[in-house]
């Protein structure tokens, strides 16, 4: 009724603002998911070393554990208290836990199975006798798998860093454990949409979960259709 703060599709700038936090997070996050996570995806598929094992039960850890689990240890090891939380604060001055960048940190952890398991499937459905063919013409293994064996796979890996996009967008215990729920700092989507029910503002909630079912619907059909084989 004349409420100046609400802007576009019924939902308050607020709201708004959360959505932008989040994409934004989600962005950076699979940015960061693609520099670490393929490399690692690679070396968990052609690694003998006795440690690998371990090192992939505990990258796919936070598929089967609570979120707030992981958000405990993970908020006790940003505390100022503990490094690298104290590293981090000695450095900069400011705490990692409840900023922005505690949140990213948090959101690649807890997304990293999420791109590297559809990453590892990827490259391992290359046939092995391409990828001997380039180490046979001279190529390097990393100009090997740069130029052939990344493009080859580029479905599998577009899944992955799409997955991980989309698992960051409904990410809630880690983040309110991390983040808390500063506006325009570490409130977002799913703690925007928890507050507007507490409030009972159902129709803000309808319509701000509403839009939230439709990205990540987009984003999964997305995944959907780049791990859809094409007929021969």
């Amino acid at each position: 009724m004349g409420d100046s703060t609400f802007t576009f599709l019924g939902l308050s700038s607020a709201l708004w603002q959360s959505l932008g936090l989040t994409l934004r997070l989600a962005a950076i996050t699979t940015l960061i998911l693609g520099i670490i996570g393929l490399p690692l995806a690679h070396w968990l598929n052609t690694t003998r070393a006795r440690v690998a094992p371990f090192l992939e039960t505990l990258v796919t850890l936070p598929i089967v554990l609570p979120p707030t689990v992981i958000g405990f240890y993970i908020l006790v090891g940003l505390s100022p208290q503990h490094p690298p939380g104290s590293w981090w604060r000695d450095l900069t001055s400011e705490p990692l836990v409840f900023s922005f960048t505690g949140l990213v940190i948090a959101s690649v952890f807890y997304s990293l199975p999420f791109a590297v398991q559809p990453f590892q499937a990827a490259l391992r459905g290359v046939p092995r006798e391409l990828l001997d063919a380039g180490t046979a013409l001279g190529a390097r293994p990393l100009r090997v798998f740069i130029r052939l064996h990344a493009p080859l796979a580029w479905r599998g890996i577009a899944a992955g860093l799409t997955l991980g996009f989309a698992h960051t967008l409904g990410e809630f215990g880690v983040v309110l454990m991390i983040g808390g729920a500063i506006p325009g700092v570490t409130k977002v989507a799913s703690i925007a949409l928890y507050d507007e029910v507490q409030k009972l503002d159902y129709a803000s909630a309808h319509a701000f979960a509403a839009m939230l079912l439709v990205i990540s619907f987009a984003l999964l059909l997305i995944v959907t259709l780049l791990q859809r084989r094409r007929p021969a």
